[in-house]
């Protein structure tokens, strides 16, 4: 059986030449040699199967299988039928808790032996149960007891290969007539597929069985027998599979140099974490420091200010505590503007200033710097109307007509009064908008996660959020008028609420023209449209004159058809040299639904022979495709992937998308450096992983996959494929899907579940293998570490880029896409 290395990967179209991916380069070979140690390897497989149980077997053919059986250790690992969580056995206690459960007058029915034994998939449980059943001569039994249980879990669990063999071979073996033939492994194709959620390789059950029976049977005979099946699984990989030509999703498991820590005294240990944590934050902690002493510097300015003034007898420590929250408010209702000036950062992001001022960091700094406006605003408000304005109402005539007399024209205000001045009125309302713009932003709401009733069902949403969001424009008037309308300040240069802002209203406002002019000469024209499976729509646009851009950058798209407002982020999936802009969206909201929807129905079925049977697509000048305006580009973190020597690339799903246009930049790079005499420019070796849930999402990007496969000669970019709704490598629901990848792949070079020439590994990579491997192959290295998706993965990626950092000597800086 394949082990994680898989089956070396050879083209079905001529190659130009070879090269060992081992890191570090590699030997050139021959694309003869190549071919030749394929067919060699499977020509021997196909001798091993007819001469296992042959009188006439030489003693060449038993040294081979004396060198099958010692491979037993590895070919166990590929038939686990019982696995706990942490890739843990399930113990009988587990079990015999479970039967006590589910168990029925003490006996525990065909249809609950799954959950039972820990298994989701009761469909293939099922089948277990049947083979069990038929191995104890039990025939016809839909339930077993306690006893018969402990029997089998003996079974499955014994850790001999001719147990588990049996049991693998029984589910393939339906009638029990000691033979398996082209319909029983159809049949249990079919299963294995259902069960890892392949739609797809259910639909080419003929031709998979098809293959394994040529394979294993290739004397005619109809059928396979135990011993052939258990020679395939025995089998060692071929040699060549480590270095050969396209075999990029090699194990990560080898070869790894464990993090060896070394033990240090408490104190020491506090100070070395400490000095590694200031050296990677230091600039986020230099402006949130400065953020911080900025805002303590003017409360307390304010503070002593007002508590000198002639109202600090009537309101005391209250006026104080509200101006000084004020004085932070008018800060930071100036700084929350500049995160969002996206046009700004982008250009300050290509200069010096870039290597000092975390503009990576710029939406975290927004919502930072929001939630110090919610807080001033909190005091501020809550202090007058709790404390100042009861006390105002309640103090003597004497004391407010000496103190506060000529601020209220020498007469006496009431709560109400209060409340219904100017300055009351323009407070309570940005305060209101203020409670409704925060309560809209948070991811509860963004997201869509909670489901308001109706009538508020739209307030839920990133529609409801993008559009309240634009009620900033209100609270800043009303701040504005409050501030001209305050009672305790007279001379305009007191009122100093339109000094804060004005500058970065005026920046704001420019960003927002030059936005809109740029979108009018933006008008494009889509020249090419595509709908995936997993509701992907791929658009290819005409690019724009004068539109320049770097790989890892995003624009803003606008469809006009849906919305004249809305305007949503995405990142360039095309590389800066192709004549056309390319970005792939995915249906997540209200907005790219209706995306989807409007260009599915201009597009048509594609013709037969395209990829993707779920795929509409058209190309033809002569359609009318919506309208679209696109703003940007706009910097990213992933453009600053040329600084580094390695690059290691994960995107989730859909999270791909940035990085596409890197790997054909760097292919392009790799192929300008070969013609320039070998002068290297950019990351000398790549490591990209994309992990995704669906068989069909590798049809988004599979030409790119096969054009770096056939162009990428340099080894360069190393890719792995993880699809996580199919079982882990070992386990027994996945090990036929295995066999039938390796043999594909060595037979046709085209792995079976991407469709393209790169081998696809099961459920989600090790993380923390991955960078074990990294740490010790690339010694001294700075390693850029780029993630786009899930924010679960992104802290663990964090987590161990930092960790590996500290103990060892390669540097992983990581860095999150966020728009």
């Amino acid at each position: 059986m394949a082990n994680d290395d898989g089956v070396s990967v050879s083209s079905d179209r001529p190659l130009h030449r070879t090269e060992s991916i081992a890191s570090g380069g590699g030997e050139k070979r021959s694309t003869v040699v190549t071919a030749i140690k394929v067919k060699t390897a499977f020509t021997r497989l196909a001798s091993t199967v007819r001469n296992h149980n042959s009188p006439k077997a030489t003693k060449f053919d038993r040294a081979k299988q004396a060198k099958f059986s010692r491979t037993k250790s590895n070919a166990l690992q590929g038939l686990r039928f019982l696995t706990g969580k942490n890739k843990k056995k399930v113990s009988w206690l587990d079990i015999e808790r479970r039967f006590t459960v589910l168990a029925v007058d003490g006996s525990l029915s065909r249809e609950k032996f799954g959950e039972c034994i820990g298994m989701e998939t009761s469909e293939f449980a099922q089948a277990l149960f049947d083979a069990l059943v038929s191995s104890k001569k039990l025939e016809n039994q839909k339930s077993i007891s306690k006893e018969v249980l402990h029997a089998f879990w003996l079974q499955m669990s014994d850790d001999s290969f001719d147990s588990r063999m049996q049991i693998f071979f029984q589910m393939f073996d339906r009638n029990a007539d000691g033979h398996i033939s082209e319909e029983e492994v159809k049949e249990i194709i079919m299963l294995s597929a259902a069960t890892n959620k392949l739609a797809k390789l259910k639909a080419q059950a003929d031709e998979f069985a098809a293959l394994i029976m040529e394979e294993l049977d290739p004397d005619k005979n109809g059928f396979i027998e135990l011993s052939q099946l258990e020679a395939l699984m025995r089998v060692p990989e071929p040699a060549h599979a480590k270095d050969s030509f396209l075999n990029y999703s090699t194990t990560i498991s080898r070869n790894l140099v464990a993090v060896k820590r070394k033990k240090h005294t408490p104190l020491l240990s506090f100070w070395k974490d400490s000095k590694f944590y200031l050296s990677e934050n230091w600039r986020y902690l230099m402006f949130f420091g400065l953020w911080i002493a900025t805002m303590a510097g003017l409360f307390a300015w304010k503070f002593f200010v007002y508590k000198q003034r002639a109202a600090f007898e009537v309101m005391g420590y209250c006026l104080c505590v509200a101006k000084g929250a004020a004085e932070t408010l008018k800060l930071n209702m100036a700084l929350v503007l500049f995160p969002v000036c996206r046009n700004t950062i982008t250009w300050f992001r290509s200069t010096f200033v870039g290597n000092i001022v975390p503009f990576n960091d710029n939406l975290k700094f927004h919502m930072m710097i929001a939630s110090g406006v919610a807080i001033g605003t909190v005091i501020h408000a809550g202090v007058h109307l709790a404390c100042d304005f009861p006390r105002i109402t309640s103090s003597s005539d004497e004391l407010f007509m000496r103190t506060l007399g000529k601020s209220f024209h020498y007469k006496r205000q009431t709560y109400v009064d209060l409340l219904k001045s100017v300055a009351g009125v323009t407070g309570i309302a940005s305060v209101l908008l203020m409670a409704f713009i925060f309560l809209l932003a948070t991811p509860w709401f963004r997201r869509g996660q909670v489901k308001p009733l109706w009538p508020l069902h739209r307030l839920s949403g990133f529609n409801a959020f993008w559009y309240s969001h634009h009620l900033f424009i209100f609270v800043y008037v009303l701040l504005i008028v409050h501030s001209l309308f305050i009672y305790l300040a007279h001379g305009w240069w007191q009122k100093t609420t339109w000094m804060y802002v004005a500058i970065p209203v005026a920046l704001y406002a420019s960003e927002r023209l030059v936005r809109a002019i740029r979108a009018g000469l933006y008008t494009v024209r889509v020249v090419k449209a595509a709908v995936y499976p997993g509701n992907v729509l791929a658009l290819y646009i005409q690019k724009p004159r004068g539109f320049k851009y770097k790989s890892g950058m995003y624009l803003f798209l606008k469809c006009p058809a849906i919305s004249h407002l809305q305007w949503h982020p995405f990142s360039i999936t095309s590389a800066p040299s192709d004549d056309y802009l390319s970005i792939h969206i995915r249906s997540a909201g209200d907005w790219t639904s209706k995306m989807k929807k409007i260009f599915s129905e201009v597009c048509h079925k594609p013709e037969v022979g395209k990829s993707g049977l779920l795929r509409a697509e058209y190309v033809d000048h002569d359609l009318e495709f919506p309208k679209l305006r696109i703003d940007g580009p706009y910097g990213a973190p992933a453009q600053d992937y040329m600084k580094y020597d390695v690059l290691l690339l994960v995107g989730l799903g859909i999270g791909a998308t940035p990085f596409v246009s890197i790997l054909r930049d760097i292919l392009n790079h790799v192929n300008r450096d070969v013609e320039n005499n070998g002068k290297k420019s950019g990351p000398t070796k790549v490591y990209f992983y994309w992990v995704t849930r669906e068989q069909g999402s590798f049809e988004w990007f599979k030409g790119v996959m096969n054009e770096i496969a056939e162009m990428d000669h340099k080894r360069v970019i190393e890719m792995h494929n993880y699809l996580t709704s199919v079982y882990e490598e070992g386990d027994a629901r996945s090990a036929l899907i295995t066999m039938i990848q390796a043999l594909n792949l060595a037979k046709n070079g085209v792995d079976i579940l991407s469709g393209t020439r790169v081998r696809t590994h099961f459920a989600r990579p090790n993380w923390k293998t991955v960078f074990s491997r990294l740490s010790a192959v690339h010694r001294h290295a700075n390693i850029g570490v780029f993630y786009c998706g899930a924010p679960g993965v992104a802290k663990e990626l964090d987590a161990l880029s930092r960790e590996y950092t500290h103990q060892n000597s390669t540097t992983f800086d990581f860095h999150k896409e966020n728009f």
